[in-house]
């Protein structure tokens, strides 16, 4: 019985202890200066913060939702999607990155798995949830909101597929011509 109580104990402490790393070192949403012009993102498959449907989350097949740029510029080079989950505990958890992406007005569903996304015009997949690849929502608990950061940008990034988030925001500054986002929950969603 008493080393049940410790057991506990110990469980609870470490919960607390991640609590506030994650409230010192929270991730921050991406937020782009006003002068930027506005890229309109769409998506057939759910409406802005609306629900996404299950196959496209870890508790589903796990595919891509297709993504419409509606009025991507003309001085397009390459495109770039960062996914971020905006309600885990520890702050903004990204679930994927890609970049190079063949300027185009569709991003279509079910993106290929792996480094490089040949159905995208060799698009360069880098590390988003440890892999190279789309990993849709599977929150532990409760309703997440997850935001697909859109970038148009005018010149194509020479970045090893290795590199996460961090390294590709640091790449495109200075790049970004047009920038959009649409977001959606999961499960449900959010109020």
């Amino acid at each position: 019985m008493k080393g049940k109580k410790i057991m506990w104990l110990i469980l609870l402490l470490l919960f607390i202890a991640l609590f506030v790393i994650g409230l010192v070192f929270r991730g921050k949403d991406i937020k782009m200066d006003s002068d930027i012009p506005v890229l309109e993102v769409t998506s057939p498959d759910f409406a802005h913060l609306g629900a996404m449907d299950t196959r496209f989350t870890g508790r589903g097949e796990d595919i891509s939702p297709e993504l419409h740029l509606n009025n991507l510029s003309e001085q397009a080079v390459t495109v770039a999607v960062i996914m971020d989950d905006l309600d885990t505990p520890l702050g903004v958890y990204c679930h994927w990155v890609i970049w190079n992406i063949t300027p185009r007005t569709v991003i279509p569903q079910g993106i290929d798995h792996g480094e490089t996304a040949d159905n995208l015009g060799d698009a360069i997949q880098g590390i988003g949830y440890g892999k190279h690849r789309y990993r849709g929502p599977k929150p532990p608990f409760g309703s997440h909101r997850y935001k697909f950061n859109v970038f148009v940008l005018d010149c194509e990034l020479k970045l090893s597929s290795n590199s996460g988030k961090a390294k590709l925001l640091e790449a495109m500054n200075g790049h970004i011509i047009q920038y959009g986002y649409i977001t959606g929950c999961y499960p449900d969603t959010v109020d």
